[in-house]
């Protein structure tokens, strides 16, 4: 298992590129499974839950070139069908949670497919009934095999219905979406996820041929067709990396630049730093974090706690709660972070209280973050990463840290974020990993 040894205190400065997104590359790959042409996908993140999935549709037949670094082309004129059969398949799906994406694309197609039951981050319970529900509704027929312990979902032709998603999933709706561009008929999908991924897997089935209505909206329209097509199609810049390397910057006091960030892109997630007191300055595309001493966090306009919570796009995304909480241990005042979508990602705070930060976890859900003005410096420690954004989270607080710090199972990080030590010490970070 490999780790990262951190030498904390040292300050950044420079330029960085953020990767590909990762959540939109893997429903982008996904759809590569709905046509036997041809689809060429460029700045797709070189990170492991991509390459795992890559390397899952190669074993499944999908011929697979790499073009340059981060461009590749799939064609999948010649799926194994026994291969999604075996046990072989069932467990390298299982490890991978993103391999849930793949059921839309092959009911839709080819009309029988196992589930097995998905991994991924343990940051509590990720139901699957969206997806589900979606699909049935479509009227494929779910088979549980008690023995193998898995779903068959299996469809002698996918017709078209009003599907109202429980909850606004973002895999859900894609897994929905896709399995729809081939029903008979007209879908329509309502509380649709609209994040900006969710638009680009949008974008990238109709140049296939899809006819959907209602892109960057909750509400969809798809009318059935029985082919799609090749395309080209490029991955925004991961959102989620570029909310961290903000983060970073002002823990460690730091002048970065982020470029190429795709800024109306990003949402709310540039003004929830600013809630922070963080400066966030967009120039063209990129955005420049000048070196800040110190950054103060608003109250609301009756001198209430600032409250920072996820939601739905266009709310804040959850995956960055984690490095906001870290962000506000070292800042001027108090705040309160409500992680609403999963209860155990915020379990992590132990490790921040281990050192040295002022947290009150109040339950599964919440917790209250006393910034310390940069009074009291993080201590160095010893730990394990937990999760891609909690490891992240982590990192960014061994780096602001007094001493040296160190991370374990940075396997998790290595899931989310591309070569960040390397990245990160051309910066000038201290990063070793063993």
């Amino acid at each position: 298992m490999a780790s990262f040894i951190i030498e904390g205190g040292h300050r950044l400065s420079g330029d960085i590129i953020p990767q590909g997104a990762k959540n939109e590359a893997l429903e982008v790959i996904c759809a590569t499974l709905l046509t036997s042409e041809p689809v060429t996908i460029h700045n797709i993140p070189e990170i492991l839950d991509v390459k795992n999935l890559i390397g899952l549709l190669k074993e499944m037949g999908v011929k697979i070139t790499q073009l340059a670094p981060g461009s590749y082309t799939f064609q999948s004129d010649d799926i194994n069908l026994e291969y999604l059969e075996s046990d072989e398949f069932l467990k390298k799906s299982a490890a991978l949670r993103g391999s849930i994406m793949i059921v839309g694309p092959l009911i839709a197609r080819f009309g029988s497919v196992l589930i097995p039951k998905p991994g991924g981050d343990k940051i509590g319970r990720r139901r699957l009934d969206t997806h589900f529900i979606g699909i049935r509704k479509l009227g494929a027929e779910f088979v549980y095999d008690s023995g193998r312990q898995v779903y068959r979902v299996l469809s002698k032709g996918l017709v078209g219905s009003y599907i109202l998603l429980d909850e606004a999933s973002v895999t859900g709706t894609a897994n929905v979406l896709m399995a729809a561009v081939f029903a008979r008929g007209e879908t329509t999908i309502y509380n649709a996820a609209c994040e900006p991924y969710l638009q680009q897997l949008t974008r990238m089935l109709l140049s296939m041929g899809a006819r959907i209505e209602g892109l960057g909206s909750n509400l969809l329209h798809i009318h059935g067709t029985q082919s799609l097509g090749g395309c080209v199609h490029t991955v925004l810049p991961d959102m989620i990396e570029i909310g961290s390397f903000i983060g970073m910057a002002a823990m460690t006091a730091s002048q970065i630049r982020i470029k190429n960030v795709s800024f109306d892109n990003l949402g709310i997630i540039p003004d929830s730093f600013r809630r922070f007191g963080i400066i966030v300055t967009q120039e063209g595309d990129d955005i420049v974090v000048p070196a800040q001493e110190l950054y103060s966090i608003e109250t609301f306009i009756d001198g209430s706690i600032m409250t920072i919570a996820d939601a739905p796009w266009p709310g804040l995304t959850p995956d960055l709660l984690s490095v906001m909480l870290v962000v506000a241990t070292q800042a001027n005042g108090s705040v309160l972070i409500h992680q609403k979508m999963f209860e155990s990602r915020l379990f992590f705070v132990d490790k921040l209280i281990d050192m040295g930060a002022q947290i009150i976890l109040c339950d599964p859900h919440r917790a209250t973050v006393i910034g310390s003005a940069r009074r009291y410096r993080l201590r160095a420690a010893n730990m394990t990463s937990p999760d891609i954004r909690a490891g992240i989270a982590l990192l960014i607080a061994a780096m602001s840290a007094e001493g040296t710090s160190q991370i374990h199972n940075i396997d998790q990080i290595d899931r989310g974020y591309q070569a960040i030590d390397k990245r990160l010490n051309a910066l000038g970070a201290r990063i070793t990993r063993i």
